[in-house]
């Protein structure tokens, strides 16, 4: 902790911030620690990382050459709002991570803000601190190898205000019991305690939150077996809907589907809801692995572990998504059905004030207005063909409700979202809902993270992908005989309509496309031809990328274009002679 400076006037929100991690090669000097300035009136919590070991799945991991592209492990925390991330380090039976974060605890608690926390006021909050572990392979692939809830109050018995712990991190999903490495932890307070809690008090505040919790998932259990025959009542066939009440985390963990959403604000991060649809649909859409054969791996991941992972299944979408529109005012529900062949999705409804209903899909970001066909109409016309995938709708809810489909058809065409009539639509207690998915409700609930603003700069990616990718393009022609020029000046041209792409696809609104058409021609000598299409990526890996307009080529010709992830956009572009 004497690297940690005090200051005698007060900090801004910005000074408290987390060192930026590296993103390209892997670096094998000690990370020097900086000075960071901390409000003296608060009390933090350092929490240092002091490497790793009995990863015995990486117990072959031969030493990685310097410079030599390797699987990394990265840590993710989440505390309080607060979000870190550790430098990647290669991936080996004992990792060398070796990071320190500093928390602020008394971070935007009830009451008087400004008092600094004593032992006390810190034995009452409960909120964990979340780590998630990364694996990024050669390929950039990404795969979560597990997620954690550390309780950090035991620093609160020790005599100095520090303690030393080994996490035993545990595998997700299928292997949720399995161990999987682990973990050296140091905490400390700061600045010290000048009285000390005794262990036998912490145990004990510990165990009654686990039993106060355990009561309210117990009566919700029993509500939501006496709700689901209710149900069943009305009609036997009930039975067969997806009406899916419970869902498992990647830890294993039972939970009400409702906790999976909450009203979540992007701040200045994202400025619409449409933009918000973007966004989710450039995360990864993967399903949960499974070992053998079988039918689908069924797993929800919490917020923070579908954000680091930047990938997941439908339901992660879906919920994030809704988390998102609700944010933003809307009145939004995660619709649970099928979509063709029966195959089980997920997605995202807005209720308008006026009575529209309006589809999101979560994977794509694309929009469709519901037009309900009322079946008991005259057939004096063919009903128009619904323009989304959908098929089915067993049920659909929110932070606040849950509502399962009892029309006579669970057909979305026929569906009516009426959800005010009980004769359509089963509604559980809200009460009910708040006593286990409320915030802090209890303690197997999650924090919600916040977004977090881009760590990747989005021109010096952009400009390294372009070069990579016009290497790939000129060893590619060269093999085929042919020399390659390139035009800098066209290159440029095409970036506006790259953006109008992006902004299209942001917005739904088109626009710039004259002034590029006019610059274009302008920029074409005699005897060439322009073609370009574009091209949509949610990676950055260049060789992936190029594999695919190879394919795009030999259907359509040469193409810019256009690679977005959540924090950027990345373009790049050229011209090719007519006999390309």
């Amino acid at each position: 902790m004497k690297d940690l400076s005090f200051v005698q006037e007060l900090p801004s929100r910005e000074a408290i911030s987390t060192p930026k991690p590296s993103t390209h090669f892997v670096d094998k000097e000690p990370a020097q620690l900086k000075k960071t300035n901390i409000d003296p009136t608060r009390r933090y919590l350092y929490l240092q990382v002091l490497g790793g070991k009995a990863f015995l799945e990486h117990l072959q991991e031969p030493e990685p050459l310097p410079g030599q592209v390797c699987s990394t492990f990265t840590l993710y925390l989440h505390f309080r709002n607060q979000r870190f991330r550790s430098k990647p380090v290669p991936c080996a039976c004992e990792p060398d991570l070796q990071e320190g974060f500093l928390l602020e605890v008394h971070r935007e608690g009830p009451g008087d803000s400004s008092k600094m926390a004593d032992a006390t006021t810190m034995l009452s909050i409960s909120d964990p601190v979340h780590m998630v572990l990364i694996k990024t392979d050669t390929s950039s692939e990404t795969l979560l190898v597990s997620s954690y809830f550390l309780d950090w109050r035991s620093v609160l018995s020790s005599p100095n205000g520090r303690t030393t712990l080994a996490v035993e991190l545990l595998g997700v999903g299928s292997e949720s019991k399995v161990p999987v490495g682990v973990l050296n932890i140091k905490l400390e307070l700061y600045p010290q305690l000048p009285e000390t809690l005794t262990p036998d008090i912490i145990s004990t505040q510990q165990a009654l939150e686990r039993q106060k919790s355990a009561e309210k998932e117990r009566l919700f259990l029993v509500y939501a077996k006496q709700w689901w025959r209710e149900f069943l009542q009305i009609r036997p066939s009930h039975n067969t809907k997806l009406v899916k009440i419970f869902a498992q985390d990647e830890n294993g963990t039972n939970r009400p589907v409702c906790s999976y959403v909450r009203a979540l604000r992007a701040g200045r991060l994202l400025d619409t809801p449409r933009q918000a649809a973007r966004f989710v649909s450039l995360l990864g859409h993967e399903r949960a692995p499974v070992i053998g054969g079988g039918g689908r791996q069924e797993q929800w991941c919490t917020l923070l572990a579908f954000l680091c992972r930047s990938k997941g299944d439908c339901e992660d979408h879906a919920t994030l998504l809704c988390s998102l529109l609700l944010g933003f005012g809307l009145e939004a529900y995660v619709c649970i059905g099928t979509k063709a062949k029966g195959v089980p999705h997920a997605w995202v409804m807005t209720c308008g004030t006026e009575g529209p209903v309006t589809f999101w899909e979560s994977l794509t970001g694309h929009r469709y207005a519901h037009q309900p066909v009322n079946p008991d109409d005259p057939p004096l016309a063919r009903p128009p063909k619904p323009s989304h995938p959908y098929k089915t709708v067993g049920c659909v809810f929110n932070h606040k409700a849950f509502l399962a489909n009892c029309q006579a058809s669970d057909a979305v065409e026929l569906c009516v979202f009426d959800f005010r009539n009980e004769s359509r639509w089963k509604a559980m207690s809200e009460d009910a809902i708040r006593s286990v998915c409320a915030p802090g409700a209890t303690t197997s609930l999650p924090p919600a993270p916040p977004l977090c603003a881009p760590v990747i700069d989005a021109a010096s990616a952009s400009n390294e992908m372009e070069l990579q990718i016009r290497y790939l393009v000129s060893e590619h022609r060269k093999d085929l005989g042919l020399t390659t020029v390139w035009d800098d000046h066209l290159s440029y041209l095409l970036s506006p309509a790259l953006a109008a792409y992006e902004l299209e696809r942001a917005t739904g609104v088109s626009c710039g496309n004259e002034e590029f058409q006019d610059a274009v021609r302008r920029a074409v000598p005699d005897g060439h031809t322009f073609k370009g299409f574009p091209i949509h990526f949610i990676h950055r890996n260049t060789r992936r990328a190029f594999a695919t307009c190879l394919r795009y080529a030999k259907q359509n010709g040469p193409a810019p274009v256009s690679s977005a992830s959540p924090a950027s956009e990345q373009k790049l572009s050229g011209c090719a002679p007519r006999r390309s």
